[in-house]
This record gives structure tokens, sequence and C-alpha cells, in this order.
């Protein structure tokens, strides 16, 4: 019988694989089961004790069954115990590998050279070192005929393409994580889901100033077309999270709601408030807002001067 493990190695991996299967099949949530549930010490420890006494057992087992050998069986048995697994063709191997020679074969490669009793060996470069220095040749010729020839991508070049994939995936990300948003990136809402909640937001905080139907009270009127700070879904985004005007306008709300509730809120606001007819609405301020970006119409007049001149010239 070969010696393979001892029992000091045998019985800690035993121990380790139960306690890593115990940890996989129980929910303990971001807590470790040991922790959580500290039965599951209990558990371990009986383990451990198990694991000993088997331990014991067949070393008793081994024992008897020694004692009942011949004593010529006894000596083979316990010739084939010390043996000790050997990994032949790894062995094989790295001898190959190292390229050196025995103690008993140096007489064959020593020189000449004597200095003081010391003599040299005349050994050849070990194979890995040669088959790794071939490989660097090879090597070098294929980054050769890559980069140099071909005109590979250098790293320079990989290194662009990097940075723009991450910007592009960045942008992506930004898409779904709407607490990412801010007064440049922010879009009007017009999800049935988002404006209910921006109207949760405002019936808990807005309603003290603005009113329930938004018709204004210390605060301005948000049903009319007149805006003090500019409207749109970037300027009314900006005065909610960044507050009104100093010294009199609306507190600062970025400390209390997130953005993606900003947002909420500022949509809420534009598709469901504004061009509503309040109760009680309050007297208008600051100018009517005109979208920058919104595609200029010609006036009617403008264009029934047009034809009229048109006309005028056809008659």
């Amino acid at each position: 019988m070969k010696n393979k493990s001892n029992w000091w190695i045998r019985v800690p991996v035993i121990f380790f694989i139960i306690f890593g299967l115990m940890e996989y099949f129980i929910d303990s949530g971001d807590q470790p089961a040991i922790i959580k549930y500290p039965i599951t010490q209990l558990f371990l420890l009986l383990v451990l004790v198990i694991l000993g006494a088997i331990e014991l057992i067949l070393s008793a087992i081994e024992n008897v069954m020694f004692q009942t050998l011949s004593e010529e069986a006894q000596k083979r048995y316990l010739a084939k115990k010390e043996q000790k697994w050997e990994w032949k063709w790894g062995k094989e191997t790295y001898i190959k590998l190292l390229g050196s020679k025995p103690m008993e074969a140096e007489s064959e490669i020593v020189l000449d050279h004597n200095y003081d009793g010391i003599r040299e060996l005349d050994n050849k470069l070990p194979p890995w070192w040669v088959y790794m220095f071939y490989a660097s040749i090879v090597f070098g010729f294929v980054y050769l005929l890559r980069f140099h020839v071909f005109n590979g991508d250098n790293q320079d070049i990989e290194y662009e393409q990097e940075v723009a994939l991450a910007l592009k995936e960045i942008e992506e990300y930004k898409k779904t994580a709407k607490d990412l948003v801010d007064e440049d990136t922010v879009e009007l809402l017009t999800d049935a889901s988002d404006l209910s909640a921006g109207e949760k937001t405002f019936q808990s905080n807005c309603v003290a100033c603005h009113m329930a139907d938004g018709g204004g009270g210390i605060g301005p009127n948000l049903t009319d077309q007149h805006w003090i700070l500019g409207g749109g879904i970037k300027n009314v985004f900006h005065t909610i999270s960044e507050g009104g005007r100093d010294g009199k306008g609306m507190i600062a709300w970025k400390q209390t709601l997130k953005p993606a509730e900003i947002a909420q809120v500022a949509s809420y606001v534009l598709t469901t408030l504004n061009g509503s007819t309040p109760a009680n609405p309050k007297p208008a301020e600051g100018d009517i807002w005109v979208d920058p970006n919104a595609e200029k119409v010609a006036p009617a007049e403008e264009l029934n001067v047009v034809t009229d001149s048109v006309s005028v010239a056809l008659n």
C-alpha cells in the first residue's frame, strides 16, 4: 500500500469542502452562513470531531490488521508504505529541460581550467533557455510582420479604440441609469409611471408654495407660459435642483431629491400642470419662454404677404 496522503492533509481538505458546500447551499444573504446562523458553527465542530474519529478508527483497524501479518509480510507492508508517489513524467521532463549532467558523469565535461582546486564544467545551455530564445525570435518575426509590414494597430490606436468604446458604453449606461441624469442630459419624461411618481413628489414637497393644481401661492403660477428662470425641461430641472433666485426664490432640492426624482417632477409640471386651468391662478410672473431649438414657423401675415405679392406679379 502506498501512502498517498496523510491525515493532516485529508482532514482539512474534507472539512473545507463541507464548509464550502454549506456556504453554497445555505442562503444567508450578504453575511456568511457561519455568522448569520450560529448553529452552523456547532455543525462544523461536529464534522471536525467525526473526521477525527474516523481517522482514529482507521488507524486502529490498520494497526490490528498489521499485527495479524507475518514478520515477512510486515516488512513488505512497511516498505510499500514508505514509498512516496512520484510524477515520473514530470520529473523526467524537468531533468530534460534542465539539461545538467549528473555528478557521476561530470568527468566527461570537465575542462582543464583549474583555480585553487576549483574546476570548470563545460555545461551546455539549459534546453528551456534555448527554447525560450527560439520562441522570442519567432515572436519578434511575427511582431515585425504585423506592425511594420501589415501596419497592425499599435498601442496608441488600441488605446483610442478602447477609450471610444468605453465612452459609448458609458452613454448607453446613462440611458438606463436615471440617477446619473443632470441638467445637460435630462429629457422630458412622458411615461405614465414617471409622471405618476413626479405627481407624488409634487404633492409631497411642492403644494405648500405652488398649490395642488399648480396655480401658485407663495411660489409662482406653474400653469401659464410665463417663467421667471426659463422654461423647458433643462431650465426647470436646474431651478428645482439648484434653487430659485437668491434670497427670495425656491430652495435647492438637490440635497433632498435624487436626480431621477427631480426629472420626474419637472416632467410632471411641464406635461400635466403647464397649460391646465387652476381654481385660483396667481398672476403671471416672468417672461413667456420660447424654446430656442423649436422650428420657426412663418406667421400667417407673412404668408399672406407673399401670396399677395405673387398674385400682384401674376396680374
